[in-house]
């Protein structure tokens, strides 16, 4: 109860200065009267400003607004805000992976590019791990769905996350924001900035953030899996010619995650850590007691990943007048540079028990040594980007963006497995580069007053290889023993056709037919070998999609919806699976899925229903199924006699594939792809006239039907369906001064996971000769931040 008590007096604080604020803040202007309506959404997802309502495509829009009422710290909130979107989580940032419509890429190494592209101020991120950190400043973030290629190039195969930082404008203005939670979570936040002059407008905004975690880490006494990070940003614009606007948008960054571990559920008996008669599960996982809410875990070594990144865009507008060829457009030149430095870690033997005395060597001989099994690394990723682009005026006929894009990514990776010995350890170096040269453009003409032709197409030429280095082990002289190299070249073309028809000016209908490409793969992992060098790099992906929508606006712009229809066909998915082996080692394989599809159904509508209710919603029904991969991963059961894993169902020895135990994945589901997706949310403001603030109730309920985690489709690891609901009230200052919000997540308590694993007659547990052999059967699971209730309290205040 004691340890609760600098939480209750931060809130207390908080109430206390928010009453400060509404008494001494500086009278603001009145705000405009309010018309009842649904406010214009303006969004960017084809490189122009549009309102949302016109542009024919699906796409998912969380303002200011929506992020603040739902307490959005960084990307892994907006999974519960956007039906199209899941995420996957490896050990750190450096192998998560953002899905859209089911489809995302899955790879622990660097020779693979993301599927969903993250653009932030119209600068693409060179690696997508560079994206799980805070979102200090956003304004608007666009979940863009389909492939996106023609327009943003590399990596967005599957979709886009596009990003907007908060807009500069109007008179100077401070804000800060105080956030604290029963469970240990903790942020500050400031920015000030507006119009230095009429030429000059400016913001600086700063934030550190804390959660302590999930687990507890029962070796240590602390937390795992939660995070904290620092972030400082500006963003700066100078007209000095009436034409003529610099945008400079510098940034820097640290996190720390320390994720991502998991927790046993499940043990059955006869268990042996790695064969050893003198480390049992009471030794092992001393004072865990293992259930299906077990949370302790004993680590003595860090897992997850600490990064930095510091970089900077700048942006050159040139608007023409309104005489000439070019009367009313604009020419952009967008440049960025940015440098990402992560140092990962992982504790591979989940114990803090001296285990190296009682393991044996390949040979049978012990080894000699004293300690514990673990791995560090780092990633470094430097980014350069430069693109012109011209936009026509949004006015007339014919209205299209057209540009030059160039990019180069350089990538390394250092990956060391300790113990300091051969038998158990690993030590590789790898380097992969891509650059990529492009011209683009795309346009709609209204070739009848009430229906537009959209045309756009893409040509990218793209080099890429990779530097392999295999090195000895410490305490050997530090050696490279291998060394393995390659480049290539990929040119592609990509393409979009679309119909727009307006029956009325709330009515739209569209009709959209693209494609999209993503590059040439390499395996670049601690798996990989002469023979793997001595193949071709893994064919790049492609993708056809189709998608009908229909958006609406109701009862003179009171209410909207939109309805998508779509199917997107992939053809060579590159995809990372994972296994143990006999000796327990996990293991690692990239895939090249002859054909994937993902098909479904999206609804989004939003409705003031009165001044003081306003309700939102969104469903999507997606199948997300392999089409075409005779030798997919399997998984094991338990054979009669208990004594050993074998393969599953379905799996058996393939001549074709040299005769290794495979599947035909044909028709299965891809991981992490819910068929069922359901966001209901509204919020009701209290009007209080005899005071000079108002309240506000609101909630929100999401929905997930049963998930596959694995792509082998182990039964063991379908996380099944579940809801969370969460609320909040508070008060609000009528002149806009201050904000205290009071909250409850997962207001029914509900568990859910994040990831599961489920383990069978593996080397980590499994007794062999000369003991008694025992098929060991463990079960894992990682809980995500709301898997249980808990309560906060917020305070935004403006002066």
């Amino acid at each position: 109860m004691q340890s609760n008590q600098p939480k209750l007096r931060l809130i207390t604080a908080a109430v206390s200065l928010a009453l400060l604020a509404g008494g001494a803040a500086a009278q603001q202007a009145a705000q405009s009267p309010d018309n009842g309506k649904l406010e214009s959404v303006i969004v960017t997802a084809n490189k122009r400003a549009q309102n949302l309502q016109d542009v024919p495509a699906s796409i998912t829009v969380l303002n200011d607004a929506v992020l603040q009422r739902a307490n959005v710290r960084d990307l892994e909130d907006i999974p519960s805000l956007s039906p199209a979107l899941t995420l996957s989580y490896g050990t750190q940032p450096g192998n998560f992976s953002i899905n859209m419509r089911g489809i995302g890429t899955f790879s622990l190494g660097i020779g693979v590019e993301a599927d969903v592209a993250v653009i932030v101020d119209d600068v693409p991120l060179g690696m997508q791990a560079g994206a799980f950190k805070d979102l200090a400043d956003v304004g608007r973030i666009e979940v863009l769905k389909g492939p996106q290629s023609t327009l943003f190039g590399k990596s967005s195969i599957a979709g886009a996350i596009n990003i907007t930082t908060k807009p500069l404008g109007g008179p100077w203005k401070t804000t800060a924001t105080t956030y604290v939670t029963n469970d240990d979570e903790w942020r500050v936040g400031v920015s000030t900035g507006g119009a230095v002059s009429d030429t000059l407008r400016l913001r600086v905004a700063a934030s550190k953030t804390n959660f302590d975690g999930t687990l507890n880490n029962l070796t240590t006494g602390k937390k795992l899996n939660g995070s904290k990070g620092d972030n400082i940003s500006g963003k700066l614009e100078w007209q000095p010619l009436d034409q003529l606007t610099l945008t400079l948008t510098p940034h820097y960054n640290r996190t720390e995650k320390f994720c991502c571990s998991t927790a046993f559920t499940s043990m059955s008996p006869g268990a042996l850590y790695r064969n050893a008669p003198q480390l049992p599960p009471s030794v092992v996982l001393s004072g865990i007691t293992i259930s299906p809410d077990n949370r302790d875990v004993r680590n003595d070594y860090p897992t997850g990943g600490k990064f930095h990144d510091a970089g900077a865009g700048v942006k050159l507008d040139w608007a023409f007048d309104d005489n000439g060829p070019l009367a009313g457009h604009t020419l952009s030149s967008i440049s960025s540079y940015g440098k990402y430095h992560m140092d990962d870690y992982q504790d591979n033997d989940n114990t803090d028990v001296d285990i190296l005395p009682f393991l044996l060597l390949p040979n049978g001989q012990p080894t000699g040594m004293h300690g514990g099994l673990y791995q560090y690394g780092t990633f470094d990723v430097a980014s350069t980007t430069q693109e012109f682009r011209l936009t026509s005026p949004d006015k007339g006929a014919l209205r299209y963006v057209a540009g030059l894009w160039y990019g180069k990514n350089d990538l390394t990776r250092e990956l060391t497995k300790a113990p300091l010995i051969q038998a158990y350890g690993t030590a590789y170096g790898a380097d992969a580069w891509n650059v990529s040269k492009a011209v683009y453009g795309q346009g709609s003409w209204d070739f009848r007053p009430d229906t537009s032709l959209i045309v756009g197409a893409r040509y990218n030429d793209e080099d890429t290889g990779y530097n392999f280095r295999r090195y000895t082990v410490p305490p050997q002289v530090h050696a490279t023993t291998e060394f393995y190299t390659k480049s290539d070249n990929d040119k592609s073309s990509t393409y979009k056709l679309g119909l727009e028809h307006r029956l009325n000016k709330d009515t739209m209908l569209y009709a959209m037919a693209s494609t999209g490409h993503k590059g040439k793969a390499y395996d670049l992992t601690s798996g990989f070998t002469a023979a793997t060098a001595a193949l071709p790099a893994v064919a790049p992906e492609t993708a056809k999609s189709y998608e009908l929508g229909w958006k609406q606006s109701l009862w003179d712009n009171r209410a909207m919806f939109s309805v998508a229809l779509f199917r997107t066909n992939f053809k060579h998915f590159q995809q990372s699976s994972s296994f143990f082996d006999d000796d327990g080692t996990f293991r690692t394989g990239l895939n090249s899925i002859g054909g994937l599809r993902t098909q479904g159904l999206e609804v989004e509508g939003n409705v003031r229903v009165t001044r003081e209710l306003q309700l939102n919603g969104s469903f999507a029904y997606t199948e997300a199924t392999i089409q075409s991969f005779e030798n997919g991963p399997c998984y094991n059961v338990i054979n009669a006699a208990g004594t050993a894993g074998v393969p599953g169902p379905g799996c058996a020895q393939n001549p074709k594939f040299n005769n290794t135990f495979v599947q035909n994945l044909a028709g299965k589901t891809l991981p992490n792809a819910p068929k069922v997706k359901v966001n209901l949310g509204g919020q009701y403001d209290l009007m209080l006239p005899s005071y000079s603030f108002n309240g506000f109730v609101s909630g929100s309920t999401r929905y997930q039907s049963r998930t596959q985690f694995s792509l082998n489709q182990d039964p063991g690891t379908i996380q099944g369906a579940y809801s969370i609901t969460n609320l909040s009230f508070g008060v609000k200052d009528k002149q806009d001064r201050y904000k205290v919000t009071f909250l409850v997540n997962n207001l029914f308590d509900k568990r859910y996971a994040t990831g599961l694993n489920n383990a069978i007659a593996n080397g980590t547990w499994s007794p062999k000769a000369p003991n008694t052999p025992v098929a060991v059967n463990t079960t894992e699971w990682m809980p995500p931040r709301d898997f249980q209730r808990y309560f906060g309290a917020r305070l935004d205040v403006t002066f």
